[in-house]
């Protein structure tokens, strides 16, 4: 079984119940999710050997994150303690055409106020096969991006393959403080992971003829942002997800991974959306199973869809969703009828 770590930061997520605005809601859900710590807990699923590494402090909220992982199998025994703040997200679930609010308190966290020292990561990748990060963590801060690097080093010394997911966020950091960050990690990464906004907002990269806004994709033009950047970076694979927005609701999902020979689409998914928080980290641990698991490049991109259009029906930052119940909807079989 292949070894993976996921390194970023794990917060608490606290939400309106129902679809409540936040200027309506008088109690909030407490939960926890953060995009690696999301693929973590899909990778355990999926039964990998998956570690998940964090800095977060010794009190009992940080102890409660450790054990938000802990319980579905992710190993915690990498995460550094230390520190005096668990950083948090408010969300705002949108409906229909009133789109979903995330607003970050993530100052001073013990992760965003990390040092380089406070990881080893020669001892933290010993028998390690994978690392996957995104571009969230770095955003975090100039001492992240240094621990980024630090850690790519490391990874790229014992032959780990690298992941990357650019996860833009603007609310984070300026479009040139990514480009300059990116640029530099990306030299390191094997397998990129962006979206239909990351590519242009990170590299300046832009697919032809297409309005996200307006939930028009023109997949030709995602063939060209898939090669720019594999030529740019030298990445042995690009995926690129495809959302087509109708509204808060309802979105048609597909993907595409580039391999550097051929360009391999998947299905097209309807999905009416429980929680879209957290879908490209269940694409992102669909993919890293499926790549881990020798899987040709067109099944590849079809378990990292199908999983990702599971996730979409689930609460919460965590994919629950099985390989069999993956492989079946990849399979064709999208009815919904009750399993009896």
């Amino acid at each position: 079984m292949s070894k993976i770590i996921t390194f970023g930061e794990l917060m608490i997520r606290l939400q309106p119940y129902n679809y409540e605005r936040f200027v309506q809601a008088d109690h909030l859900e407490f939960t926890f999710g953060g995009g690696e710590a999301n693929v973590a807990v899909s990778l355990a699923n999926y039964g990998q050997d998956v570690a998940f590494v964090t800095k977060l402090p010794a009190h009992a909220i940080g102890q409660c994150a450790v054990n938000s992982l802990r319980r579905y199998g992710v190993d915690t025994s990498k995460i550094v303690r230390g520190g005096d703040r668990v950083g948090i997200y408010f969300n705002e679930k949108g409906a229909s055409q009133r789109p979903s609010v995330c607003i970050y308190d993530r100052a001073h966290s013990a992760i965003q106020e990390a040092q380089p020292s406070d990881f080893d990561w020669d001892v933290i990748f010993d028998g390690v096969d994978w690392f996957h990060f995104t571009g969230i963590t770095p955003a975090l801060g100039p001492n992240v991006v240094e621990i980024c690097k630090e850690a790519c080093q490391a990874a790229k010394k014992r032959s780990v393959k690298i992941s990357c997911d650019l996860n833009y966020r603007g609310k984070l950091w300026t479009r040139e403080q990514a480009r300059e960050a990116m640029t530099d990690l990306c030299q390191y990464v094997d397998v990129c992971i962006s979206n239909e906004e990351d590519a242009k907002d990170v590299f300046g990269i832009e697919a032809e003829a297409t309005d996200i806004t307006a939930g028009e994709l023109n997949k030709a033009g995602y063939k060209s942002v898939a090669k720019q950047l594999a030529d740019r970076f030298h990445f042995e694979k690009v995926a690129i997800t495809l959302r087509e927005s109708k509204s808060a609701f309802d979105n048609d999902w597909s993907a595409m991974l580039y391999d550097g020979t051929d360009y391999c689409f998947s299905k097209l998914y309807h999905l009416h959306i429980i929680d879209r928080i957290g879908g490209g980290d269940s694409f992102g641990g669909g993919l890293i199973y499926a790549l881990l698991s020798g899987k040709s490049t067109q099944d590849a991109v079809e378990f990292a869809v199908a999983a990702s259009a599971l996730k979409h029906s689930i609460e919460g930052d965590y994919n629950f969703a099985t390989i069999a119940e993956v492989e079946k909807l990849a399979g064709g079989d999208g009815s919904g009828r009750v399993q009896r």
